[in-house]
């Protein structure tokens, strides 16, 4: 009950970071362009099978295109629209293994839970204008509309993520939010993201860190466990690796970035104690493709 508890929590901060943010709406010739490069689309009429709109008739129109149970209902001659279903889906991965579910700090949120927050809050923007998002590997289908945001909320609050999940087949030309610490070994990473840029498939890549591990704070003998596993070592004096271990982490988190430049991924860091709205805002803005 508690974790459930927090996760309403996460989400209701996420729905609170999304407000006053303008929808991801374009004028028509920027969205088919936009739709024609690979980049994320908007909804429109076109072949498909989800219901969107009742338009009056035109003569353009083929016969079969008519509905006719709903133009008996008056003196006009209605056409059903469905949802063009070649508009991009945006897939949403936040990343809630063992290693994210650390804070160094009780004012701190974990990892995972900043995590959270700005996929849901990502998702009520982009799903309020119609997009279509999914969570990989929890959800069938991609939808939109408030409903569809409802869907994908109660998902990530009842279920945990998996690595597994990037493996799932999923359409050509879609985008990707990937949200982690991306502390996985690096040639991990490369394989995982070769495979979705080989779909093809472009995206972000948000890396939630926490300021500790970057400063290394410690001092004297320290206790060190992995995360999620019973292996541990002792630290005599923690302040004599501090140097060792930024160089790691600087050299680990170069090459992160030099991955996401190869493969045409954007990549937006942020640590647990800015403001989520920095974080959102960049991601709103390389979602919307303003540089």
């Amino acid at each position: 009950m508690a974790l459930l508890a927090r996760k309403h929590d996460v989400r209701r901060r996420a729905l609170a970071l999304s407000q006053g943010y303008p929808a991801l709406l374009a004028e028509a010739e920027r969205v088919a362009a936009v739709v024609a490069s690979g980049v994320h689309g908007r909804r429109r009429a076109g072949q498909g099978e989800t219901f969107w709109q009742y338009r009056n008739y035109q003569n353009t129109d083929a016969a079969n295109q008519i509905d006719w149970r709903r133009s008996a209902r008056g003196d006009q001659v209605f056409v059903r629209d469905n949802e063009w279903e070649a508009a991009n889906t945006i897939y949403l991965w936040p990343d809630t293994r063992p290693s994210m579910v650390w804070g160094s700090d009780k004012s701190l949120p974990t990892k995972a839970d900043r995590g959270r927050v700005l996929t849901l809050a990502i998702a009520n923007l982009l799903m309020k204008a119609g997009e279509r998002c999914a969570l990989i590997g929890l959800q069938d289908r991609a939808r939109s509309g408030r409903v569809g945001f409802e869907r994908l909320a109660e998902s990530m609050m009842r279920s945990e993520t998996d690595e597994s999940a990037l493996e799932a087949d999923i359409a050509a030309h879609s985008r990707f939010v990937i949200v982690s610490d991306f502390l996985d070994p690096i040639d991990d990473w490369r394989k995982r993201l070769s495979r979705l840029s080989g779909r093809p498939v472009t995206g972000i890549m948000v890396q939630i860190i926490d300021p500790a591990e970057e400063t290394f704070p410690y001092k004297g003998r320290l206790n060190i466990r992995a995360p999620g596993g019973t292996r541990q070592f002792l630290l005599g004096r923690a302040e004599t690796a501090r140097e060792h271990y930024q160089a790691r982490l600087t050299e680990h988190n170069a090459r992160v970035a030099n991955t996401a430049a190869r493969l045409g991924w954007t990549l937006i860091r942020h640590r647990t104690n800015e403001p989520a709205t920095t974080a959102l805002n960049a991601l709103y803005q390389a979602l919307s493709g303003e540089k």
